[in-house]
């Protein structure tokens, strides 16, 4: 059986099929449905490392995480997500950003892949459209953050989710920056492209404008725009990491995810 039924607003959907069985045509599907509807989830998968590489390779080449050592020498691309009862901080991941975009070339596509996780409802994902974002964003703002960049940094407000990781796995200890356009355009359509997490002011020669850095991150997450995941054990996620915000929701217990980036 395959069979796509997405979520309110058309944000998000979720596929039923077995990844390890999918053929061409439904791979093809599978693209298409995650350019329209920004991420989708495969409940009931039973992948292992081998087959996930696999699967991941059909979106295109696996990026490297940065600032963690990958799950082994054998599968260096899987990134270990993961949160301990013993941590005392925040939740890996636990305020709205999308992935490495401190970088050059921040990739186009995340995947998650549950392993371990806490009852159902209790550890769940949240996404933002930033498509529906640029959509609902007032003409004079988007004529303004067109001129813009935005500055980021690895060691932005979000830094404070991964200590406890880094502690133990940790690659790299320099900064890393970059700066991107606010507002591009993907397939077609436009999106915002600013990660909260990650912000360290705009590329402007004016002093550091507060009020329209929070206008803009109040704007980016309201809730019409958010889809939430509640996650399962097995359970796979995709999505599109130019126009999907995205954050862990606060808990305490274990949860292990394994991630792959995709350039």
């Amino acid at each position: 059986m395959f069979k796509i039924v997405p979520g309110k607003k058309d944000i998000g959907a979720e596929i039923f099929c077995n990844i390890n069985k999918i053929n061409k045509k439904e791979c093809k599907k599978i693209k298409s449905a995650l350019q329209k509807y920004g991420m989708l989830y495969f409940r009931k998968q039973k992948l292992n490392s081998k087959n996930y590489i696999k699967f991941a390779k059909n979106f295109g080449k696996l990026a490297e995480y940065p600032r963690l050592k990958g799950l082994n020498k054998k599968y260096p691309k899987i990134t270990v997500v993961q949160r301990k009862v013993s941590d005392k901080g925040p939740s890996f991941g636990e305020q709205f950003h999308t992935d490495s975009i401190y970088t050059k070339q921040p990739p186009k596509f995340t995947m998650l892949l549950s392993k371990l996780v806490p009852k159902k409802g209790k550890a769940n994902t949240e996404f933002c459209s930033q498509y529906l974002a640029y959509k609902y964003l007032p003409v004079s703002f988007k004529k303004k953050l067109k001129k813009y960049k935005g500055n980021y940094s690895s060691e932005g407000p979000i830094a404070i989710t991964t200590q406890e990781r880094v502690k133990e796995k940790g690659k790299i200890n320099k900064e890393l920056k970059s700066r991107h356009n606010i507002i591009r355009k993907i397939n077609a359509k436009y999106t915002i492209y600013c990660s909260p997490g990650h912000f360290v002011g705009f590329n402007s020669k004016l002093k550091r404008e507060r009020k329209l850095e929070k206008y803009l991150f109040n704007h980016q997450i309201k809730k019409k725009f958010q889809f939430s995941l509640a996650w399962e054990k097995n359970q796979l996620a995709i999505w599109d990491n130019r126009s999907m915000l995205h954050q862990a929701t606060p808990f305490k217990g274990n949860r292990i995810m394994y991630r792959i980036t995709i350039n």
